[in-house]
């Protein structure tokens, strides 16, 4: 299936490929912050609307998560990383996405404080 998701703004939007299986809450020092709520996908099935660079970044720690955030309105709509096999993946905010019913998505919760 195919979604539609931005920023409150606009100024950042993509649309990305898949099906929502489970949607990820983590509870480290970023994240718990943010409230996101994070879908991962490979990152080819995220197709940017807007210029990258209409995006800022923010990494911390060991510096291996993009997290990307619009310098407008301050919604972190997606983070850029890899996973454990090296593939290229976008952790998509399930919450910036168009006609999403949140009572119906599964949510995992991850202890990301503790590692």
């Amino acid at each position: 299936m195919k979604y539609t998701g931005s920023c409150h703004c606009g100024r950042v939007a993509f649309e990305v490929e898949g099906e929502i299986g489970t949607a990820l809450a983590c509870n480290c020092s970023i994240c718990q912050r943010k409230g996101s709520l994070l879908w991962f996908v490979p990152r080819a099935e995220l197709k940017l609307k807007t210029p990258e660079d209409a995006a800022s970044t923010y990494t911390f720690n060991k510096h291996v998560i993009k997290h990307r955030f619009c310098p407008t309105c301050g919604i972190h709509p997606y983070g850029e990383g890899v996973d454990p096999k090296g593939n290229a993946m976008a952790a998509i905010n399930v919450r910036c996405l168009e006609g999403i019913d949140l009572d119906t998505v599964k949510v995992h919760h991850f202890d990301g404080r503790s590692k």
